[in-house]
């Protein structure tokens, strides 16, 4: 009858992009103080808040250094591992859509997949592999069975079309008697 502990309960993690938001929002709330603290001008601060918000480019640079600091003790050893990949931003502009695009492996397997395949069927319907051979004899097979059905079926009704001209042949010459 015990309850558990305080220790499985769910964790609630910020996202980076609320990380940079609150970030942003804490230096806009200091330069706004520092703006209040030089004298609360009216005229004078708004050409400040022009200024800053024409250098927030700046600002921008600035939070991409923030990002790139290292922590405790990687800013003091240089680490040269090959098989890091440093992840590297690119911008919209700098984007080449049109260039040939490299396929996974997995990709290019299922497209060499699909091209036998197309292969194997042009090749099946010309006749040329040992299934469509078998297939074809086969074939062959039950059309001569059905044409000798066909011809057996035939003569069978033949004969009883002969049978019974014959029966009334009979009744025929037996009536003009």
């Amino acid at each position: 009858g015990r309850k558990g502990g305080h220790k499985g309960r769910a964790r609630q993690y910020t996202s980076p992009e609320e990380i940079d938001a609150q970030l942003q929002a804490e230096k806009q709330k200091a330069r706004e103080e520092e703006e209040q603290e030089e004298g609360g001008e009216g005229a004078a601060g708004d050409p400040k808040k022009e200024k800053k918000s024409l250098d927030s480019d700046e600002s921008d640079e600035d939070d991409e250094d923030y990002q790139q600091k290292r922590k405790g003790v990687e800013g003091l050893i240089d680490i040269e591992n090959p098989n890091r990949v440093i992840q590297t931003t690119k911008k919209v502009t700098q984007l080449d859509l049109d260039g040939p695009k490299e396929l996974s492996r997995r990709e290019r397997e299922e497209i060499e997949k699909q091209k036998a395949k197309e292969r194997y069927m042009k090749m099946h319907l010309a006749g040329k592999t040992e299934q469509a051979k078998a297939d074809l004899a086969r074939l062959a097979i039950i059309r001569k069975q059905r044409e000798e059905a066909a011809r057996k079926k035939e003569e069978e009704r033949k004969a009883k079309d002969e049978a019974a001209m014959a029966g009334k042949r009979l009744q025929s010459l037996s009536l003009n008697k």
